[in-house]
């Protein structure tokens, strides 16, 4: 039958449906339009321009800036059996010169090139002999030169329109405000461009803000409490900040890598190839690290220091929980941030506007950090995105933050800057407020200003929030020519001359928590007593398979589609590829290793007898029911594989070799025989060569297991000392008429 870009999706990548709008972007795309399409990390931005490559005539062409990654994209899409290849300056000339001829030989579907090597004329020429599907421009923000990814090669895409202008063109980006919007339309050339803006809400995410209070000892404890053994970031705004907390982390027995820009290369090369391939593995990172990073399984995102962008912290906090499971985004935030920031914004070369710019976002920041309300209403609200309801997964809906008359504290802070001259970081002015007697302060002579000593009714944790709040309000700002000190604004005057009041938040009281305690885990496993065994054996099995394939483990299956496998047990190919994430390729490739670990498994452990019925078969399943014959009949219940091994046996072949030469386990081979025993097809005596005592003994110890036990061999394994195979007893226990449910 014609493909479509359902069945696509469906038999290559392994999903029953589109989310949001991918289904109108990829048909505005077949059909010769161009698109811009906003879309949060995780949303499944790539299909919408892979899709369309694989049902249009041509290659897609993919230009994406980011060159240390193209190989694990094309990993990754070569593993669902699509013809992908990359272009970029790693590749000898030799193998840079297969993969031209196989673009010009129309062999690829897609192809991944860096913007630099797109506009070279040598480039352009090769394309002009080709046959061009579309032109994906991924990253699009990178052309806005207000932004921090700006790329100048960008700027020069719009060249694509003028030579190809019958070629569609999809601009993808994970965040953008309406400004950056407004730039990439125009510099691209994309004013007739459909325009997709998803909602930028990441449900998945916690958001969680801390008052920074020895920072590294609070990452170590929330590692600890909420994320052994997970993968995740942590991001400094100094590269010797990454290096010292890399190390700490490493001495506290975690696999912590640094990557900043100024490592060598070979050395951001490898710690960032282990990220994405091994499993655990925490990377401290400034921002020069992460864009267009495809791990699913991040589960944590840190900051150690305070973003300068609500759009910086969105974009890097979305690198957590690409695959939908709950994933947390941690912040500590301190006056001291706030105060570097404006002091790097200040000494750049930039101009005013640019400057101005700036200040202003990092307002925005500050008053996401400190406000009250929800925090992903808040953040929604800055990208134009109205939420009226809370979400219930942040710190302020989680733990509501109660706030106070702080109008008095106010002033006393207000008056404390203006008494000392306005000159001085928030630390003295706390000691002064508490009535500190310190040599620096007698120095100073404040020990006789009016203010000294006048705030002992707050501690200085709380005197800190003050100050933090009456910043983010914009009634205080930092004097970066002042080196931190606090100034105050005009608009501090309505407030000191008692005109008006503030209410301040209230932070909750610091909980230090135990390093040995651990919260539960927020992507909790299903609740089988079984399940921790199973995932770990899983993941184990996903290992192996990745190490031989030389890919990253989630290029095998992703952890949502293995945590399906613990939640439906399938038994056979039908039931496999009715779980998410298993398509065609990967059904023919790794399926039969999977569901040889589940029999196993289940040979060992039993069945649950709570196990939720399997998803409705889809068209990826009917598909490739449709392709594969002979089909058993609609009587038997029986899969294409198991009815394989059972016409193999028949015709004489032991099991040693039918798991030879079907590449599979016995133990599955002897679950493929106990099927045909319980529907009849064979008996017990065709399969077992054990004499009728032996039978009988092991039929007995089946019967003295527990009613609410009669599944699990593991009991009846070990009271014969392992002499008689899993199989075997699973066997055994069909011919006694012992069925387990399918559902």
């Amino acid at each position: 039958m014609d493909q479509t870009p359902s069945t696509i999706l469906q038999q290559v990548f392994g999903y029953d449906s589109f989310r949001g709008a991918q289904a109108q972007i990829i048909a505005r795309v077949l059909d010769g339009d161009d698109a811009l399409v906003l879309m949060p990390t995780g949303g499944g931005k790539s299909l919408c321009y892979q899709i369309p490559s694989l049902l249009r005539p041509g290659t897609g062409i993919v230009i994406s800036p980011l060159i240390a990654l193209m190989q694990d994209q094309v990993d990754a899409l070569r593993q669902l059996g699509v013809r992908a290849a990359f272009l970029n300056s790693s590749l000898a000339a030799d193998q840079a010169y297969r993969v031209e001829q196989g673009l010009l030989n129309g062999e690829l579907d897609l192809l991944y090139v860096a913007p630099e090597r797109l506009l070279t004329e040598r480039f352009l020429a090769l394309l002009e002999r080709s046959r061009v599907a579309l032109f994906a421009i991924d990253e699009a923000h990178c052309v806005s030169q207000w932004g921090h990814d700006f790329r100048p090669e960008y700027i020069q895409l719009h060249l694509l329109h003028e030579r190809w202008p019958d070629v569609p063109r999809v601009a993808l980006t994970a965040t953008a405000d309406e400004p950056t919007r407004n730039e990439i339309v125009q510099r691209l050339g994309l004013a007739g461009a459909h325009k997709f803006v998803s909602s930028f809400d990441r449900p998945n995410i916690r958001y969680r803000i801390v008052e920074k209070d020895s920072p590294r000892r609070q990452l170590l404890e929330f590692l600890r409490q909420e994320h052994r053994g997970d993968a995740g970031i942590v991001y400094c705004l100094s590269r010797r900040r990454v290096e010292e907390t890399a190390s700490a982390l490493a001495g506290e027995g975690l696999l912590a890598l640094p990557y900043h820009a100024g490592l060598p290369q070979d050395m951001r090369r490898q710690h960032q190839a282990r990220f994405l391939r091994e499993e655990g593995v925490i990377i401290v990172a400034t921002i020069a690290f992460g864009m267009g990073i495809d791990k699913p399984d991040v589960r944590f995102v840190a900051h150690l220091d305070m973003p300068k962008t609500l759009e910086g912290y969105y974009q890097e906090t979305g690198r957590a929980g690409r695959d939908g499971l709950p994933a947390n985004a941690w912040l500590t935030y301190g006056l001291g941030d706030v105060a570097m920031l404006r002091r790097i914004i200040e000494g750049s070369e930039a101009d005013e506007k640019f400057k101005r710019l700036e200040i202003h976002k990092l307002n925005a920041m500050v008053g996401f950090c400190e406000t009250t309300d929800c925090r992903r209403r808040a953040l929604l609200r800055y990208f134009g995105e109205q939420r009226e309801e809370a979400c219930g997964n942040c710190d302020t809906c989680l733990e509501p933050v109660a706030t106070w008359d702080g109008t008095v504290a106010a002033q006393k802070a207000m008056s404390c800057i203006y008494r000392t001259g306005q000159r001085f970081g928030v630390g003295y002015l706390v000691d002064v407020l508490l009535g500190k007697n310190s040599a620096r302060i007698r120095n100073n002579r404040h020990d006789q200003v009016s203010t000294f000593g006048i705030g002992k009714e707050l501690n200085a944790s709380q005197w800190k929030s003050v100050y933090r709040q009456l910043v983010a309000a914009g009634l205080v700002a930092v004097d970066v020519e002042g080196y931190g000190g606090l100034r105050l604004t005009p608009n501090s005057r309505p407030l000191l001359r008692g005109e008006r009041g503030i209410q301040l938040r209230r932070d909750p009281e610091r909980k230090r928590g135990s390093t040995g305690e651990r919260r539960p885990s927020l992507a909790q496993l299903p609740n089988h007593p079984d399940a921790q065994v199973l995932w770990e054996r899983l993941r184990g099995l996903r290992r192996e398979l990745a190490v031989r394939e030389s890919v990253a483990p989630y290029m095998i299956f992703g952890d949502v589609t293995l945590r399906e496998m613990i939640a439906y047990r399938p038994r056979d190919s039908a039931e496999l590829m009715r779980i998410s994430g298993v398509g065609a390729v990967k059904l023919e490739r790794f399926g039969p290793d999977f569901l040889a670990l589940l029999s196993e498994h289940e040979a060992e452990h039993g069945r649950p007898k709570d196990l939720a019925p399997l998803p409705e078969p889809t068209a990826r399943a009917s598909t490739r029911a449709a392709n594969e014959a002979p089909r058993p009949s609609q009587d038997s219940g029986l899969s294409y594989t198991v009815r394989t091994t059972l016409d193999m046996y028949r015709d004489g072949i032991a099991v040693p070799e039918i798991a030879h030469r079907r590449d599979l386990k016995p133990a599955t081979i002897y679950s493929h025989l106990a099927r045909g025993i319980e529907i009849g097809e064979l008996s017990l005596q065709d399969v077992v060569q054990l004499d009728p005592a032996t039978i009988n003994a092991i039929e007995l110890a089946f019967q003295q297991l527990p009613e609410d036990n009669l599944f699990s061999l593991k009991p009846v394994y070990d009271s014969f000392d392992g002499r008689y195979d899993y199989g075997l007893l699973r066997c055994v226990r069909a011919g006694m008429g012992i069925i387990e449910s399918r559902d």
